[in-house]
């Protein structure tokens, strides 16, 4: 019988979850049906227990959802509990399980397919709203000997610091604001951009002076091509440029693994969903 999947999402036509799920799913063997749902606002609860009365085996989350599917929700892991938000539903034995793969397919991006291992290396993250908030413990479990969080409202920063600070392990953990970066006197051998600037197609207040020659400069947003913050990067010497199309089909492998057992190989979506960044 054919097992039915779903993203659910308000706005969701820009989504390329079908695509990544039913490529997957041909290339593992599976017997899915993977479809896009746009949820009415304030209407989560209502549109998952309609999918779950249909046959629905699990869901991708995406905005603005993720905190209603934090809510739905009867069984967290430790991974979602602390990110405070969803992006994947599993529904089994009459409850809903779920968890948060955006900072674990972030960091596997990073460490494996582009080659650049956290450990031990000076790793600077900008943003610090949901974004950075996922990827925290994923950063923090690959044992950097730095992790600088950086963000314009301090406080959200501090938040995120105090809540965090207990799995830091080794890791010099802390946080500041943009104008305090100078003070450091410390260059990143990784800058990843998780706040929402890009996608205004504008610059966080970051300076050159955090890049390390030869360093990994990584933009969550995907498919923007060459982002100011990119280009800054580009300029001050960074070795390498990607943007968060790796992340994307990452997360989306690790929901389709937790859901079917088998892992499906992410390099040729990830080629097919690839903007140069020009």
């Amino acid at each position: 019988m054919t097992d039915k999947y779903a993203v659910i999402g308000n706005p969701i036509g820009h989504t390329k979850s079908p695509l990544i799920h039913m490529t997957f799913a041909e290339q593992t063997g599976q017997d899915i049906e993977y479809t896009a749902i746009e949820g009415s606002l304030g209407g989560f609860r209502e549109a998952a227990e309609a999918f779950r009365a249909a046959g629905g085996c699990g869901m991708n989350v995406t905005a603005p959802f993720k905190l209603d599917a934090f809510a739905y929700a009867t069984d967290l892991t430790e991974q979602a509990q602390l990110a405070g938000a969803v992006n994947a539903l599993k529904f089994a034995d009459g409850k809903v399980y779920a968890q948060n793969f955006d900072g674990i397919g972030l960091t596997r991006d990073i460490v494996h397919n582009l080659g650049y291992p956290m450990r031990g290396k000076r790793v600077l993250l900008l943003g610090a709203g949901g974004a950075a908030r996922g990827a925290m413990l994923p950063f923090l479990k690959e044992k950097p000997a730095q992790l600088v969080l950086v963000n314009r409202t301090v406080s959200k920063a501090k938040e995120l610091f105090e809540q965090f600070s207990p799995y830091a392990g080794d890791t010099d953990f802390s946080f500041c604001a943009y104008p305090e970066l100078g003070d450091l006197s410390v260059q990143f051998d990784m800058v990843i951009n998780a706040t929402s600037a890009s996608l205004r197609g504008e610059l966080p207040p970051v300076h050159t002076g955090v890049f390390k020659p030869g360093c990994l400069a990584y933009e969550l947003a995907y498919g923007k091509g060459l982002t100011p913050f990119l280009r800054l990067a580009q300029g001050a010497g960074a070795q390498k440029l990607a943007d968060g199309v790796g992340m994307l089909v990452e997360q989306a492998a690790e929901a389709f693994e937790w859901w079917r057992s088998v892992r499906p190989e992410t390099a040729p979506m990830i080629a097919t969903l690839t903007v140069p960044l020009v």
